[in-house]
């Protein structure tokens, strides 16, 4: 039984995985230190047991389709005197078993035990629509 806990977040403004892993490589996605973070308002409560083996999980298109491992949560200020939480990840992406997702605003936890499992390496490369991966999950193909 998987006692992790993680994040689900949407990605907004990717089509597919690939738009995720593109903007990830851009400069405006990282930090200082070159790995890619997502900026938040809010900083979670529960960041002890995030940063225990957690990862975020994105919703691409109302399916979960990718993850990252969470390496640590940053404080940032853009200048504005607001702080806010960067959570900075692992750059590699690992594809999720495709599993629906209502949309939802900010970010929410995600037990371990709810988290979608990795894709095998031989389904990793798959490059389905988002349509057809939709109703593959809806009629329990993972």
């Amino acid at each position: 039984m998987d006692k992790s806990l993680h994040l689900i977040k949407l990605c907004v403004g990717a089509e597919k995985v690939e738009d995720l892993i593109e903007w990830q490589a851009s400069a405006r996605a990282k930090g200082p230190d070159g790995l890619p973070r997502h900026v938040t308002r809010m900083w979670p409560k529960r960041a002890d047991d995030l940063l225990d083996g957690g990862s975020l999980y994105w919703v691409i298109k109302g399916l979960v389709l990718a993850r990252q491992r969470i390496v640590r949560l940053d404080e940032v200020d853009r200048g504005d005197g607001k702080k806010r939480c960067g959570i900075v990840m692992d750059p590699i992406v690992y594809r999720t078993e495709s599993v629906p997702k209502r949309p939802f605003q900010g970010w929410r936890y995600l037990p371990g035990t709810d988290a979608p499992r990795d894709l095998s390496l031989d389904r990793a490369n798959e490059d389905l629509p988002p349509t057809l991966m939709a109703a593959l999950a809806d009629i329990g193909v993972r």
